[in-house]
Order: C-alpha cells, then sequence, then structure tokens
C-alpha cells in the first residue's frame, strides 16, 4: 500500500482548503444568469471568467492527483518540489491571468495580467513533465 507522507498530507489540506474559493466562483457566474450585472455582459469578461472557473477546478483535481503520485516514486529534492508544486501554482497562476485581465469596466481585450497564464501553463507543463518522465523511469526500472 501506498504511503502518503506528510508532505502530501498538508499540500493536499491546503488545496482542498481552496475549494470553496471555487464553489464561491461558481456560485457567482451562476447568479449572473439568474440576475444579469451590467459588468458582466461584457462577453470577453464572461469567457474568460468561465475559463478561469473550469480551469481553477480541473486544476485542483490534477494538483491533489500529483501529491500522490510523488509519494510514489523516489526524485532529488528541487525537481519533487516542481513537480509537486508545478498544478498547485497553475491552479492559482491561470485562473488569476483569466480573472485579473478583464477587471477593468471596459476592457475590449485582455489586459498584460493574461501573461499569468502562460507563467501558469509553463509551471504546469514542467511540473507535469517531470512527474511523468519520474514515474515513466520508476517503471522501467
Amino acid at each position: 500500500m501506498l504511503q502518503i507522507s506528510n508532505v502530501s498530507r498538508i499540500l493536499c489540506g491546503v488545496i482542498l482548503i481552496t475549494v470553496p474559493t471555487i464553489e464561491y466562483g461558481g456560485a457567482f457566474l451562476l447568479g449572473t444568469f439568474r440576475k444579469p450585472q451590467p459588468y458582466m455582459e461584457n462577453p470577453l469578461r464572461q469567457s474568460l471568467f468561465r475559463a478561469g472557473h473550469a480551469h481553477a477546478g480541473v486544476l485542483v483535481i490534477l494538483s491533489l492527483i500529483c501529491q500522490v503520485l510523488v509519494d510514489s516514486i523516489i526524485l532529488p529534492a528541487p525537481l519533487e518540489w516542481i513537480a509537486r508544486l508545478g498544478a498547485p501554482i497553475a491552479a492559482i497562476l491561470i485562473p488569476a491571468g483569466f480573472f485579473f485581465s478583464v477587471i477593468p469596466p471596459k476592457v475590449e481585450r485582455p489586459t498584460s495580467l493574461i501573461a499569468l497564464t502562460y507563467v501558469g501553463a509553463a509551471m504546469l507543463a514542467v511540473g507535469i513533465l517531470i512527474l511523468g518522465i519520474g514515474l515513466v523511469h520508476a517503471g522501467v526500472a
């Protein structure tokens, strides 16, 4: 049976604590359908808010899975932390880029804060690649 490390328990706990913020975002989006608000009539804002909410939910689930998978292999400490934190950091940065880039009331294009999504995507790619390569290596060894 796989042993779950204390680090994974703590990180999973912190990650799970973020779930109510994602729920709040979903409730906010549902509320805008029931009671339209002028601020949310912007199609770009609607699209990016939906994208941010969806990415947050999926990346939080992936973050939880990654913690358990990291415990199943041996990686050098720096790579272990990149594999552990890639998805959770992406779960923050990608939605933040979507949300913050359309905050100005009259926005017609995402602001430069959309760059957060690219930084988050890079963190996700690096963390997942390290974890994936580590898992393949452990399976072959």
